[in-house]
């Protein structure tokens, strides 16, 4: 006797619409993947093969050297861990001032905090340009230029650690105040009920900041450029533009080789992080 299969087993029709809507998704992301494509062939090409003329998208005469030259004749390794302590540090950090911070402003009362959480947003609106002579004055007064601490500050108290602060209170706002109070009832402080009961809820909106501080600590341009002179300090945006030749003309090969191997670990960052990115960000804006 032929039993029917269970409900979970049938798999429901295709419909026409929907095979539709995957071709246009496809169709569309072609402009977004056409030149990831070309800059992933380019940089296992000769910059003459590269220029050729026609253009060949083809993998013809690919090459590993270019990997091997990217570290052997440039200090590129020492920006690359440069660049990655420089990560280690401000992500962590973006992360737990900005999950105090925005705990503080949504479950917390007490005088000026709107004021003062109003003011944190300001920090969004504010050009880096516009503050960056008092700020480098301040770290020159210091003794503290041509090194990592200047941007390391200035990574952690910037806009992305503001739109941080607001990512984490609007995500605690989402969550019930009933446990807080049941915290409390089990003898949980302010501090107990942040750690213990909030924080691992928070997952999603952790996440999401900690793919905005990484993008702004990885490819952070502006200040390295103003706070660094040693070649041996500086971050991989400084390092992308040394590919060049005694004679003023740019290694293009070198150039996307090195790209590539920047590009790399942001993008595997958001890959292993997209679903909690894209959770969050729908959440933040539900309640405010």
């Amino acid at each position: 006797m032929n039993l029917p299969a269970p409900d979970s087993a049938v798999r429901p029709p295709q419909r026409p619409w929907t095979l539709l809507l995957y071709l246009m998704l496809a169709l569309i992301s072609l402009p977004f993947l056409l030149p990831i494509v070309w800059m992933l062939l380019s940089s296992l090409k000769s910059s003459a093969a590269i220029f050729g003329n026609p253009f060949q998208l083809t993998a013809g005469d690919l090459r590993l050297q270019n990997f091997a030259d990217v570290f052997s004749n440039y200090p590129f390794a020492r920006q690359y861990l440069n660049s990655l302590s420089i990560l280690l540090i401000t992500v962590p950090v973006t992360l737990l001032l900005s999950a105090l911070a925005g705990y503080g402003f949504a479950r917390l009362r007490f005088p000026g905090r709107d004021a003062a959480f109003l003011l944190t947003l300001t920090a969004m609106m504010v050009p880096s340009e516009m503050t960056a002579v008092p700020q480098f004055l301040i770290f020159k007064t210091l003794g503290l230029t041509n090194t990592h601490i200047p941007i390391v500050v200035l990574q952690v108290f910037s806009a992305t650690g503001a739109l941080a602060v607001f990512l984490m209170r609007q995500h605690f706002i989402t969550l019930p105040r009933e446990l807080d109070e049941a915290g409390r009832v089990d003898g949980l402080g302010y501090w107990g009920v942040f750690w213990h009961l909030l924080l691992p809820l928070s997952r999603p909106a952790l996440a999401t900041v900690a793919i905005f501080a990484l993008l702004n600590s990885w490819n952070d341009y502006f200040n390295p450029l103003i706070y660094l002179n040693d070649e041996r300090l500086m971050t991989l945006p400084l390092a992308l533009q040394r590919f060049t030749d005694p004679l003023g003309g740019v290694y293009w090969n070198l150039t996307l080789t090195a790209g590539v191997l920047v590009a790399l670990p942001v993008l595997a960052a958001f890959l292993l992080a997209q679903k909690q990115f894209i959770e969050s960000l729908a959440a933040s804006g539900t309640k405010g």
